[in-house]
């Protein structure tokens, strides 16, 4: 798309600092990082969620998360790495490009991602269950 900044990035239009590349990827240093070594997993293509892109296409976007999790944790020696990936408004998407997050957490640092745990209620499990055909 002609106006996804993005797109732009992934496809070398603007300057970033680029820790990987092939055909399909570009992998960058966030601008606004979380934590020190945040990175975006940015497909090429242009997909505004993980909803619309291939599974093929996905399923590798999350091998090369996993690879740069694994690579950050040796160079910036941080104690746990969060894979983030949002999908809509809703969910925290704010730039409508699918794109992966790896945040490396370090022993001490903020907690980024958490939530205050619910209760899974009888009534809707029973309308989960009953709605994926699973009772």
């Amino acid at each position: 798309m002609s106006d996804c900044i993005f797109c732009k990035l992934a496809n070398g239009v603007f300057p970033t600092a680029t820790l990987f590349e092939n055909e399909e990827f570009r992998v960058i240093l966030d601008a606004g990082p979380a934590s020190k070594g945040h990175c975006l997993i940015l497909p090429k293509a242009h997909y505004a969620d993980a909803l619309e892109m291939p599974e093929d296409l996905l399923g590798r976007a999350f091998i090369l998360a996993k690879k740069m999790a694994a690579e950050l944790k040796t160079v910036t020696g941080c104690a746990g790495v969060n894979i983030v990936q949002n999908n809509g408004e809703a969910a925290g998407q704010t730039v409508f490009h699918f794109h992966i997050h790896v945040i490396p957490r370090y022993s001490g640092g903020e907690a980024m991602v958490s939530w205050n745990p619910g209760t899974l209620t009888d009534a809707d499990k029973e309308e989960l269950l009953k709605a994926f055909g699973r009772n």
